[in-house]
Protein backbone atom coordinates (compact mmCIF):
# COMPACT_ATOMS: atom_id res chain seq x y z
CA UNK A 1 0.00 0.00 0.00
CA UNK A 2 2.78 2.54 0.83
CA UNK A 3 4.34 1.47 -3.00
CA UNK A 4 1.33 2.33 -4.21
CA UNK A 5 1.20 5.69 -2.42
CA UNK A 6 4.88 6.28 -3.39
CA UNK A 7 3.99 5.81 -6.99
CA UNK A 8 1.15 8.29 -7.06
CA UNK A 9 3.06 10.93 -5.51
CA UNK A 10 5.85 10.65 -7.87
CA UNK A 11 3.38 10.55 -10.84
CA UNK A 12 1.87 13.81 -9.44
CA UNK A 13 4.93 15.50 -9.16
CA UNK A 14 6.03 14.84 -12.67
CA UNK A 15 3.21 16.18 -13.86
CA UNK A 16 3.30 19.21 -12.40
CA UNK A 17 7.23 19.67 -13.71
CA UNK A 18 6.05 18.97 -17.49
CA UNK A 19 3.11 21.44 -16.85
CA UNK A 20 5.64 24.17 -15.16
CA UNK A 21 7.81 23.44 -18.15
CA UNK A 22 5.06 24.02 -20.79
CA UNK A 23 3.51 27.06 -19.32
CA UNK A 24 7.20 28.52 -19.35
CA UNK A 25 7.69 27.53 -22.79
CA UNK A 26 4.67 29.18 -23.75
CA UNK A 27 5.65 32.46 -22.32
CA UNK A 28 8.83 32.53 -24.44
CA UNK A 29 6.61 32.18 -27.75
CA UNK A 30 4.33 34.83 -26.77
CA UNK A 31 7.57 37.33 -26.46
CA UNK A 32 9.24 36.01 -29.60
CA UNK A 33 8.71 38.45 -32.93
CA UNK A 34 6.53 36.77 -35.78
CA UNK A 35 4.51 34.72 -33.19
CA UNK A 36 1.44 36.32 -33.50
CA UNK A 37 2.13 36.97 -37.10
CA UNK A 38 3.56 34.92 -40.06
CA UNK A 39 5.00 37.97 -42.43
CA UNK A 40 7.05 40.05 -40.24
CA UNK A 41 9.44 42.74 -42.54
CA UNK A 42 12.00 43.35 -40.49
CA UNK A 43 14.50 46.52 -41.29
CA UNK A 44 18.37 47.30 -40.90
CA UNK A 45 19.92 47.05 -37.47
CA UNK A 46 20.72 51.09 -36.37
CA UNK A 47 23.13 51.34 -33.83
CA UNK A 48 22.22 53.87 -31.09
CA UNK A 49 25.84 55.93 -31.65
CA UNK A 50 28.40 56.06 -34.14
CA UNK A 51 28.17 53.33 -36.51
CA UNK A 52 28.46 49.97 -34.38
CA UNK A 53 27.46 48.59 -31.44
CA UNK A 54 24.40 47.65 -29.93
CA UNK A 55 20.91 49.41 -31.30
CA UNK A 56 17.45 48.77 -32.77
CA UNK A 57 16.21 46.95 -35.45
CA UNK A 58 12.63 47.86 -36.59
CA UNK A 59 9.78 45.07 -38.12
CA UNK A 60 6.60 45.58 -39.30
CA UNK A 61 3.43 43.10 -40.06
CA UNK A 62 0.07 44.60 -41.07
CA UNK A 63 -0.76 47.16 -38.20
CA UNK A 64 2.05 45.96 -35.69
CA UNK A 65 5.16 47.50 -35.03
CA UNK A 66 8.03 46.12 -32.93
CA UNK A 67 11.61 47.36 -31.85
CA UNK A 68 14.27 44.27 -31.17
CA UNK A 69 18.00 44.75 -30.01
CA UNK A 70 20.51 43.70 -32.31
CA UNK A 71 24.49 44.38 -32.36
CA UNK A 72 26.53 46.16 -35.21
CA UNK A 73 29.77 44.33 -35.63
CA UNK A 74 32.05 47.06 -35.29
CA UNK A 75 34.34 45.13 -38.19
CA UNK A 76 31.01 44.69 -40.68
CA UNK A 77 31.50 45.60 -44.54
CA UNK A 78 29.31 48.67 -45.04
CA UNK A 79 28.96 47.79 -48.41
CA UNK A 80 26.86 44.48 -48.20
CA UNK A 81 25.89 45.44 -44.78
CA UNK A 82 26.18 43.38 -41.48
CA UNK A 83 22.94 40.78 -42.02
CA UNK A 84 23.97 39.58 -45.18
CA UNK A 85 26.68 36.57 -44.41
CA UNK A 86 29.25 35.60 -47.37
CA UNK A 87 31.69 32.41 -47.55
CA UNK A 88 34.86 34.22 -49.03
CA UNK A 89 37.59 32.42 -51.20
CA UNK A 90 41.32 32.82 -49.85
CA UNK A 91 42.94 36.30 -51.31
CA UNK A 92 44.13 36.54 -54.62
CA UNK A 93 47.58 37.18 -55.30
CA UNK A 94 48.37 40.88 -55.09
CA UNK A 95 48.13 43.39 -58.46
CA UNK A 96 51.46 45.60 -58.74
CA UNK A 97 49.23 48.00 -60.83
CA UNK A 98 46.60 48.70 -58.23
CA UNK A 99 48.52 47.55 -54.79
CA UNK A 100 46.27 45.73 -53.66
CA UNK A 101 44.40 42.09 -53.78
CA UNK A 102 40.91 40.91 -53.78
CA UNK A 103 39.01 37.61 -53.11
CA UNK A 104 35.09 36.78 -53.85
CA UNK A 105 31.86 35.35 -51.47
CA UNK A 106 29.09 33.74 -52.31
CA UNK A 107 26.25 34.50 -50.02
CA UNK A 108 25.80 31.93 -47.12
CA UNK A 109 22.95 33.75 -45.57
CA UNK A 110 20.44 36.59 -45.39
CA UNK A 111 19.26 37.58 -41.91
CA UNK A 112 15.79 39.11 -41.32
CA UNK A 113 14.92 38.95 -45.31
CA UNK A 114 18.29 41.39 -45.93
CA UNK A 115 18.28 42.10 -50.04
CA UNK A 116 22.20 40.69 -50.08
CA UNK A 117 23.73 40.58 -53.54
CA UNK A 118 24.34 36.91 -54.46
CA UNK A 119 28.34 37.01 -54.61
CA UNK A 120 30.46 39.89 -53.93
CA UNK A 121 33.96 40.91 -54.54
CA UNK A 122 36.00 42.77 -52.08
CA UNK A 123 39.50 44.58 -51.94
CA UNK A 124 42.20 45.31 -49.59
CA UNK A 125 46.01 46.92 -49.92
CA UNK A 126 48.86 44.71 -49.76
CA UNK A 127 51.03 43.93 -47.10
CA UNK A 128 54.64 44.31 -47.72
CA UNK A 129 56.78 41.46 -47.01
CA UNK A 130 58.95 43.23 -45.32
CA UNK A 131 56.72 43.15 -41.65
CA UNK A 132 56.64 39.44 -41.60
CA UNK A 133 60.86 40.00 -41.40
CA UNK A 134 61.27 42.40 -38.98
CA UNK A 135 58.65 40.34 -36.64
CA UNK A 136 60.97 37.52 -36.89
CA UNK A 137 63.84 39.32 -35.96
CA UNK A 138 62.24 41.32 -33.33
CA UNK A 139 63.44 38.52 -30.84
CA UNK A 140 66.92 38.13 -31.79
CA UNK A 141 68.14 40.85 -30.67
CA UNK A 142 69.26 40.15 -26.98
CA UNK A 143 72.46 37.65 -27.31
Amino acid sequence: MQHRGFLLLALFALLALTSAVAKKKDKVKKGVPGSECAEWTWGPCTPSSKDCGVGFREGTCGAQTQRIRCRVPCNWKKEFGADCKYKFESWGACDGGTGTKARQGTLKKARYNAQCQETIRVTKPCTPKTKAKAKAKKGKGKD
